[in-house]
């Protein structure tokens, strides 16, 4: 019998200062709540809200993930807006195949958007 593995994914996150923040996980909406708690997410966090869910990517393992991560926290911002942009449709697919559609979504009419 095969077995499969758990996916990982990268995401970016448009924080209530209006700065994204990137990280992997296993588990979207679990990082979400943590992130939104305070206590258990990223330290970043402390002190923000995360407000918009930007991208969302599935990758085979951590490895992947890590070095996607690794190359999307060192994009600028206005890269990072335009690949928010094009993978718009993928993370809301990901979102909806996953069961995750309770976290709110990045759109365009946001006023900051061309700010990113």
């Amino acid at each position: 019998m095969q077995e499969t593995s758990t996916p990982w994914f990268v995401y970016m996150i448009l924080g209530s200062d209006e700065h994204v923040y990137t990280g992997i996980t296993t588990n979207m909406a679990r990082r979400w709540r943590e992130h939104s708690s305070g206590k258990a997410g990223a330290r970043y966090f402390r002190g923000r809200q995360p407000a918009f869910l930007c991208l969302l990517e599935e990758h085979a393992d951590r490895s992947q993930a890590s070095k996607r991560e690794y190359a999307l926290k060192r994009l600028h911002r206005k890269n990072k807006l335009t690949l928010i942009t094009t993978s718009f449709a993928n993370t809301e697919a990901l979102l909806a195949r996953f069961t995750w559609s309770h976290i709110p979504l990045v759109n365009e009419s946001l006023p900051f958007w061309r700010t990113l």
